[in-house]
């Protein structure tokens, strides 16, 4: 059984902690790799270098949306992309445990999880701009009519 009075919170804070993941990941990126480093780093992966620098925009589009709240479904959802990229480009073949060489899979298949959490179980307490859905505009359309 869900706790209604609770869940919204237990989902404020995966949102909180998903959003400062990614801006960490951003910052990693930006500060200790450099930008230029990291499109460097996707060359050799054989994608093309400015695909590094959208990533990077897109971590820290995602770790602001899920952290302010702002469509948090659908910033979930957009996300999960960025890290099924790692782990199929990069964390996939060092195996499971993020402790190895490289990096393993574990910690962004955890962390597509939490995405998925959030898409699936709703934006949680303090969304700034909630995610529309089906049900919303049903009910907009009855108040309208």
């Amino acid at each position: 059984m869900i706790d209604t009075r609770t869940a919204p919170y237990g989902l404020l804070g995966l949102r909180l902690v998903l959003g400062l993941l990614f801006f960490a990941h951003a910052g990693l990126k930006i500060f200790v790799f450099t930008p230029a480093g990291f499109a460097h780093f996707f060359g050799m992966l054989g994608l093309p270098a400015w695909f590094a620098y959208l990533t990077i925009l897109w971590e820290l589009a995602a770790g602001a949306t899920l952290i302010l709240g702002i469509w948090p479904r659908f910033a979930a959802l957009a996300a999960t992309p960025i890290l099924l990229g790692a782990i199929a480009m990069v964390h996939g073949a060092a195996g499971f445990f993020f402790s190895n060489p490289n990096g393993g899979w574990e910690f962004p298949a955890l962390w597509v999880v939490g995405l998925v959490a959030v898409a699936l179980c709703g934006d949680g307490a303090y969304a700034l701009l909630p995610t529309p859905t089906f049900q919303a505009r049903q009910g907009l359309a009855r108040h309208t009519a």
